[in-house]
């Protein structure tokens, strides 16, 4: 095992339920908006919802914008009524990934320090989280809102070195995304363990995790 005293994890799909979440506020979208709709064509709704939004990495203004002209309103809603709707009620819908927090408690009980590292606005990332009653796990939490930079962009990640106080060399990144969280990490000196979701491996990449895993608790044994 090599020498770790840290990890940071990522926490769309992989701390948090991401798909659940998002298909649980697209369902609540839908029932409050478009209430008026046979069930069948509310379910079709909904699955175009969570089609557009492209696991998340969508641009929120452009995908509020969309929803606003393309959906089968009776009356309109504007993208920024959409917009204060997301906002306000979206970490309702939260749900912890399957595992996350016997592995966090794992890791904790076990001496790692422990960070965590997402992309997003700093209201909505701290809802979620605070949500899903995470908070108290980590040693610091950076968020790209917050902070201006973003995954994949090394320097995010040399934040929360040195934030945790470890180097690249004795820290592990855990995430979903083959760009924003296994390559960003590796530019930034980090071995990675690539937790499989949504998203396939490219190949094109010149990082490759050290570790691949299906389930959270699979990193019992990797540690």
């Amino acid at each position: 095992m090599k020498d770790i005293q840290a990890l940071l994890f990522d926490l769309d799909n992989t701390l948090m339920d991401r798909d659940h979440t998002f298909r649980s506020f697209s369902t609540q979208f839908v029932r409050d908006f478009l209430g008026y709709l046979h069930p069948k064509q509310a379910q079709e709704v909904i699955e175009d919802i969570i089609l557009r939004d492209a696991d998340g990495y969508r641009d929120k203004d452009g995908f509020f914008a969309e929803l606003a002209q393309e959906l089968p309103w009776q009356t309109p809603v504007s993208a920024s009524d959409i917009r204060v709707y997301y906002d306000e009620s979206y970490i309702k819908h939260g749900a912890l990934m399957k595992h996350a927090l016997d592995v966090l408690s794992y890791c904790r009980d076990r001496g790692y320090i422990l960070g965590l590292v997402t992309n997003g606005k700093t209201d909505i990332q701290y809802g979620k989280i605070d949500s899903i009653n995470l908070r108290d796990y980590f040693q610091t939490i950076v968020i790209s809102g917050e902070v201006g930079i973003s995954k994949p962009d090394p320097e995010i990640y040399l934040l929360a070195l040195a934030r945790l106080g470890t180097d690249a060399g004795q820290t592990l990144f855990i995430g979903d995304h083959p760009v924003n969280d296994i390559w960003g990490a590796g530019k930034a000196g980090m071995e990675s363990i690539w937790l499989r979701r949504n998203h396939g491996w490219d190949d094109s990449l010149d990082v490759h995790p050290w570790k691949t895993i299906n389930e959270l608790d699979e990193l019992k044994d990797i540690l």
